[in-house]
């Protein structure tokens, strides 16, 4: 029964998934298994046939791999390796080159024999790389086959870089890389005019033959690629999906990477469900969207042609539910963020008391605060709340340099004009103006220029708070060492990152605090920060008595929305807020226009913003709820 049980929760997967709960367990696994695969062929006096990848997928497998290496005696002195793909053209020593990335992450702390590891060469001839490619087949031949191939998956799609058009039966080869592709890695080579149009990879075929392949991904950003990889018709235009034609591939995702997959979206079409409040509330709403009907005109037939028979039987009749979903939704919705005095609060998402709170705006960047949230941000100081913000990082890397300059010559010419000796700025001035001459992509830049891109991005979000009211002592910078690197990959969250945070908390002793919930940011800033923030207030709880009547919103807004289900509060804005928001967001003149790192989201920040408030409201009016201009969502974060 068991097994029959499981087969119907999965009917819609066309392939083996398992899901564990994140990353860092299921990174354990998989390594587990290399490690198995590794001492069996270590008895049997064989060699051990990997494939890797490359990627961020790979790095926690990797540090276990190393951590077994050195703390439990794993060798690899009988591990033959063929990596998936490189960039082309690519030197091997380029910051860049997946020779590289191999080496910092798995081969230079193992006893791997150098012989035995093959990566693409980037640096070949155009006319030599066919008689290489088959040679590069041909050695994996020789050595029995991949015993085991690891893969990652793009968002296009692609394993390894068989981009959306590749063969089945492709072998390793030169391809052009797709336009997505390409964008996802401009933050590695400092913007995607610099990421190489080709590669080299193995193809389909070439991965086919291993005799076990094991696809990793992670985090929400996979979901929807995942689903149409898992549950979708096989389609030249995702090559993942050729993957179902194999018997030995297993698809290993954390709970966000699986999050789209039916089984865990809506477990009402494939299972009988133990309904709660929360499950109940996403499976309405959903059906709202299905039918296209207001949820207060949703009927049990709607309920029985939609697979949620079983919730009108056992919750019924239809209409007490769709009363007690509306009522939900309306209860979210307020204008009053900080909580309505001298009303009942019972059914309200903030407290009414006490009326006047002290509020903490947490902003990862020295501009989330606005953009997400700077309808709910301006309408706290207009309703008399005592409001802080605190900027965690500098945001020095998101600068053009072109900026820099600029600024500085303002500076030259401002001491000038009152008369001041400018010698020392202008020596600095030609010291940064012949590094950026000279600079690569991704260069850490001179501290002189770091110091002025941070100085630009807190001089932009003291004009953003205060256009939003905000004196200037609730300002605040924090500048947390875990993000000053000056690069794209940023140090360790350590324990000072936690106590400067604690004490700005102890300072203020804030009644509510609002923080970046949206883990979607593709620079992983905003979690890094979200969980620092978590930590102190964790921390505080064990001493401080005040702390328990700190409430903590999450916001989102700069890189997605949280879904109607998830919601707990909804701040309608009006057009008039709206613009008022949006002159806040262009305080930040050195992110309009043409950001540094724009993300996917070819929008503009403020545009973005605005279309995803609106599409907010627009969701709360297509429920059959009062249509608003634009709406922010958050919701509330649940302490242990």
């Amino acid at each position: 029964m068991a097994r029959l049980n499981l087969l119907e929760e999965t009917r819609f997967e066309k392939l083996p998934v398992k899901v564990y709960e994140n990353e860092q367990i299921a990174s354990k696994k998989v390594a587990k298994r290399i490690a198995d695969l590794i001492k069996r062929k270590q008895e049997n006096h064989e060699n051990a046939v990997l494939g890797l990848a490359t990627g961020a997928t790979p790095v926690g497998v990797y540090e276990e791999l190393i951590r077994l290496h050195k703390k439990e005696g794993l060798s690899f002195k009988n591990v033959v390796t063929f990596n998936l793909d490189e960039y082309y053209p690519m030197q091997p020593d380029a910051k860049q080159s997946y020779v590289k990335f191999m080496d910092e992450n798995l081969f230079n702390h193992i006893d791997i024999k150098r012989d035995n590891i093959h990566i693409p060469d980037g640096t070949l001839a155009k006319e030599d790389i066919t008689d290489y490619c088959l040679s590069y087949e041909n050695k994996i031949g020789a050595v029995g086959g991949l015993d085991l191939q690891l893969l990652g998956i793009g968002r296009t799609g692609h394993i390894g870089f068989n981009e959306p058009g590749s063969a089945p039966n492709s072998g390793t080869r030169l391809v052009t890389l797709d336009d997505l592709t390409r964008r996802d890695a401009s933050r590695d080579f400092g913007g995607k005019e610099n990421v190489p149009t080709k590669a080299i990879t193995m193809g389909i075929g070439t991965i086919f033959k291993a005799r076990e392949i094991i696809l990793m991904a992670w985090s929400k950003k996979k979901a929807p690629i995942i689903k149409k990889a898992v549950e979708g018709a096989m389609s030249g235009n995702v090559p993942a999906t050729y993957l179902q034609l194999s018997d030995s591939v297993e698809f290993i995702l954390d709970e966000d990477a699986a999050s789209e997959l039916t089984r865990f979206d809506t477990p009402w079409l494939v299972k009988d469900c133990s309904w709660n409040k929360n499950l109940i509330k996403k499976a309405v709403i959903w059906l709202s969207s299905q039918v296209t009907k207001p949820i207060l005109k949703l009927t049990d037939e709607d309920y029985n042609n939609n697979g949620m028979a079983q919730l009108a039987t056992e919750q019924g009749p239809a209409y007490d539910i769709n009363i007690d979903v509306f009522n939900q939704l309306q209860h979210s919705i307020t204008g009053w963020p900080g909580g309505k005095p001298n009303a009942d609060d019972s059914q309200r998402p903030e407290r009414k008391n006490p009326a006047k709170k002290r509020s903490l705006i947490f902003s990862p960047h020295p501009d989330d605060d606005v953009i997400s949230m700077g309808g709910t941000f301006i309408r706290l100081v207009d309703q008399g709340h005592q409001v802080h913000v605190a900027y965690q990082t500098s945001g020095n890397t998101a600068v053009w340099d072109t900026d820099v300059l600029r600024y500085v010559e303002f500076a030259i010419d401002f001491k000038k004009s009152i008369g001041e000796d400018t010698q020392k700025l202008e020596a600095t001035y030609e010291k940064m103006r012949a590094f950026i001459d000279k600079k690569e992509p991704n260069d850490i830049d001179l501290d002189e220029i770091r110091d002025v891109k941070a100085f630009i991005r807190k001089s932009e979000a003291i004009a953003g708070a205060r256009f939003a009211g905000l004196k200037d002592n609730n300002i605040h910078f924090m500048a947390l060492p875990f993000y000053e690197t000056g690069k794209k990959i940023k140090n360790p969250v350590t324990d000072k990152d936690v106590e400067l945070t604690m004490e700005l908390l102890k300072k203020i002793k804030p009644h509510q605090v609002f923080a970046a919930g949206d883990f979607a940011d593709p620079h992983g800033t905003h979690i890094v920060c979200f969980r620092i923030i978590l930590e102190a207030m964790k921390r505080l709880r064990k001493t401080e008595t005040w702390i328990k009547d700190c409430w903590l919103w999450m916001y989102r807004g700069a890189w997605q929305e949280f879904d109607i289900h998830e919601i707990e509060m909804a701040v309608p804005l009006s057009p008039q807020e709206v613009q008022r928001k949006r002159q806040a967001i262009f305080q930040h003149q050195s992110q309009k226009d043409h950001p540094v790192f724009p993300g996917d989201d070819e929008r503009e920040f403020w545009v973005r913003a605005e279309e995803r408030n609106r599409e907010t409201a627009e969701s709360y009016h297509s429920l059959g709820l009062a249509n608003y201009e634009a709406m922010e969502a958050f919701v509330k974060w649940k302490f242990d």
